[in-house]
């Protein structure tokens, strides 16, 4: 590059020498730091963003992308900016890998707060009882009609008002109980009707939005320190333009002399690269650096350390965990392990049949004990088959009417979701700081590499930006 280029910017349109009246050393001591620190407040702005953002994939149909996907490279191909079809786009990287964040998730937090059973309790089983019985008690005659009616219209239109009233009465009467002994039976046998990492990781899979506010709302004040540090590019950049202005007052300019003589040796090895090149690639490398100092300020050490190891002795977010820790339980208590995700699961999850089937078992005894010295005669009225599926239909019918009474009802509700905030927010107290700190590094470590390299590429822009504005 010649000196003309050198000394001026927008492909040799300005010469900022002339312009301003300083030289080239002020010119790199003032403009290069403040691009450096614009460039690291940017990359690690645009960098949170993309770890969240967007919640869904968004992209556009390439021709030929289709075509050269299966020849990528697999580090390639598992990036959130592909979608069968050949559409390229972009999708944050969180939201992106929900069943795997959600997962680490429940590894790192969920389990460690307690089983299934500890959740469950927490709910309090004979409150829920309560519960059921107190709103199921108006629905019972409706119930029982719409049983009867269902297996046998026939019996139940023939049978006398007062057998009819009997009948409602003792099951209103006997309600409480069998809920009771339901809930007792299904509180003990939880954790074989329950899979606590099943359940969180198909309810947040299928709520990337949720997973993304719960990560953000753990590590809120973290994140915004990681765009805000960003500024640290400012002394980055000084030691850059020290660098760029040792290159060039120890480079002959056209007839006039180097300022700076260094020996032949030296001199060979700081020019193997021109001026422009240690541009780019130092602006390339206060990107990168600036990210990782970023993620190591806020994540390492989770202990404290001496000042020599690591200046800011404790990672940041090891100091909030009292407080990020109740954020967490709340979130817990409130968004993910409520008592209508666990009603749902326990009735319609993987082993939603077992629990109907203790409800069913209950109900059976129940309408034995109901029907009492009318039972022989109503099972030789309507046969052994259908006064099985009479009992049978009581226990599903009741199961499928247990989910909305239970979420109705959100004063009942709020109270559950109190409980199980409690439990949470102890236990994550209580959790060593490594642990704690593991949770939100984890779902930001598997990317990291990908932070980094945009923080990398951000800094190419801006080193290029700088050369076109201000010349080498």
């Amino acid at each position: 590059m010649n000196a003309g280029i050198e000394a001026a910017g927008f492909f040799g349109l300005l010469d900022w020498e002339e312009l301003t009246g300083l030289n080239r050393f002020w010119l790199d001591m003032i403009s290069i730091p403040i691009f450096s620190a614009v460039a690291g407040l940017i990359t690690n702005w645009t960098g949170v963003i993309m770890l969240f953002a967007p919640v869904r994939f968004t992209g556009f149909y390439v021709p030929g992308l289709k075509t050269i996907f299966p020849f990528l490279p697999r580090k390639v191909q598992i990036l959130p900016t592909f979608a069968p079809g050949g559409i390229l786009g972009f999708q944050g990287f969180i939201p992106a890998r929900a069943e795997k964040m959600a997962s680490l998730m429940v590894d790192n937090a969920v389990a460690k707060i307690g089983t299934a059973k500890d959740f469950f309790d927490q709910m309090d089983p004979r409150k829920i009882s309560a519960q059921v019985a107190h709103v199921a008690l108006p629905n019972v005659r409706s119930m029982v009609d719409t049983i009867m009616i269902t297996e046998h219209p026939q019996l139940w239109a023939d049978m006398p008002p007062r057998a009819r009233e009997a009948i409602y009465a003792r099951v209103e009467s006997e309600l409480p109980a069998i809920t009771d002994r339901a809930f007792d039976f299904i509180g003990a046998n939880i954790d074989q009707l329950l899979d606590v990492k099943l359940m969180v990781v198909g309810y947040l899979r299928r709520r990337p939005e949720l997973l993304k506010d719960v990560i953000y709302g753990l590590g809120a004040p973290e994140l915004r320190f990681m765009t805000r540090i960003g500024v640290i590019g400012f002394p980055f950049g000084v030691v850059l333009a020290l660098w760029l202005s040792l290159l060039h007052y120890s480079t002959p300019h056209g007839d006039t002399p180097a300022v700076i003589e260094l020996p032949g040796w030296l001199y060979t090895i700081l020019h193997l690269l021109p001026s422009w090149a240690w541009v780019v690639l130092g602006a390339a490398m206060i990107g990168v650096v600036v990210n990782i100092i970023a993620i190591k300020v806020v994540f390492e050490p989770a202990s404290p350390k001496p000042r020599y190891r690591y200046p800011w002795r404790v990672a940041k977010f090891a100091k909030r965990q009292h407080q990020a820790a109740a954020d967490l339980g709340h979130a817990i208590g409130y968004q993910i392990v409520t008592l209508d995700v666990v009603t749902e699961q326990l009735l319609d999850g993987p082993s939603g049949d077992k629990t109907r089937a203790v409800i069913a078992h209950f109900l059976k005894v129940e309408i034995d004990r109901v029907l009492g010295p009318l039972r022989s005669v109503t099972r030789l009225a309507v046969g052994p088959r259908q006064f099985d599926a009479i009992q049978a239909t009581a226990g599903v019918n009741l199961a499928a009417e247990m989910k909305p009474w239970l979420a109705d009802d959100v004063d009942f509700s709020q109270t559950t979701a109190a409980s199980v905030d409690r439990l949470a927010t102890e236990k994550l107290r209580e959790l060593p700081p490594e642990e704690f700190v593991e949770m939100l590094y984890t779902a930001i470590e598997q990317d990291a590499w990908l932070l980094y390299a945009h923080g990398g590429a951000l800094g190419v822009l801006v080193g290029v930006a700088h050369l076109l504005i201000f010349g080498v």
